[in-house]
């Protein structure tokens, strides 16, 4: 692969030379092989970032894990991608509100496929923080968060319609402001000012 400059490049040419339109999960081990030629038998490359990575460069990924979005036709990629996104409790709620607007716009309009997709990416993102939560190599700090960031989009999906009220009363609640708010009345993880 020439003047290829990093892995995404690499797995870019890759892309490219093979002409691959759709991807799945052998399109997706033939680029982990490519990359294992280009960098040693030891490289790591996740297929959910070479998914992710094809995806952005405009490939139909059909490609299943809790890291890498459901590939989706128009309108939803537009209007859904980048929805799910959430370093912190802060952007959580960003995204469900954003999630839930999208969601009742197709529910009001009886889109099942829409429905369907944005109910989807909620369960994709009470599981990627379950499993950040889970995850010995985060920060005990940062896993209570995504253990309660994973509880929010388990409520959303259990009571949508309600959602924002228990929200607000939760955060009301004695055990979130002695786990996540500092008596400053700042939330304790939240990284300093710049």
């Amino acid at each position: 692969m020439p003047n290829a400059r990093n892995k995404k490049d690499r797995i870019l040419d890759f892309h490219r030379a093979q002409g691959l339109e759709r991807v799945g999960l052998r399109e997706i081990r033939a680029v982990e092989a490519e990359l294992r030629r280009c960098y040693g038998p030891d490289d790591r490359t996740s297929p959910s970032y070479i998914a992710n990575v094809l995806r952005e460069a405009g490939a139909e990924v059909h490609y299943r894990s809790r890291f890498v979005d459901p590939w989706m036709e128009e309108p939803y990629a537009s209007e859904l991608k980048g929805v799910l996104g959430f370093r912190d409790l802060a952007s959580a709620e960003i995204c469900l509100r954003k999630l839930d607007a999208i969601y009742r716009k197709y529910r009001e309009i009886s889109d099942r496929v829409g429905t369907s997709l944005a109910r989807e990416l909620a369960i994709k993102g009470k599981q990627r923080a379950e499993s950040l939560a889970s995850s010995p190599r985060v920060s005990s700090e940062k896993r209570l968060e995504k253990k309660e960031i994973a509880g929010w989009f388990r409520v959303w999906l259990e009571i949508s319609d309600l959602f924002f009220d228990w929200l607000e009363l939760r955060k009301q609640s004695e055990e979130f402001q002695r786990t996540f708010i500092g008596r400053d009345g700042n939330h304790r993880f939240a990284p300093p000012p710049a």
